[in-house]
């Protein structure tokens, strides 16, 4: 199995959120499925949140896409990274 791990930093927790979840459907047609959010104890504006990902080719796209890095900034990302995971053989 391949995940997105990614984490961004915000100015706003619930502006992000309300703006992430605007975007559930686009994440879904990118071949990404939600499986859950944490937010650090110690700075709840530094968000964590690990997508399935069904079409490696299309979720790239997806992330490299301007309309992607817009909606960031429209969400106040203030920085963040991503990376594709795949599980370890036996775990």
């Amino acid at each position: 199995m391949i995940v997105m791990l990614c984490r961004n930093r915000v100015w706003d927790f619930s502006k992000w959120k309300g703006v992430f979840d605007s975007h559930a459907q686009a994440h879904r047609d990118a071949g990404l499925h939600l499986k859950n959010i944490w937010r650090e104890l110690e700075e709840p504006n530094n968000v964590f949140f690990l997508f399935e990902v069904t079409d490696l080719k299309k979720a790239r796209a997806f992330i490299s896409n301007p309309v992607a890095s817009q909606a960031g900034k429209t969400s106040g990302v203030v920085d963040g990274e991503y990376h594709f995971l795949e599980s370890s053989p036996g775990y």
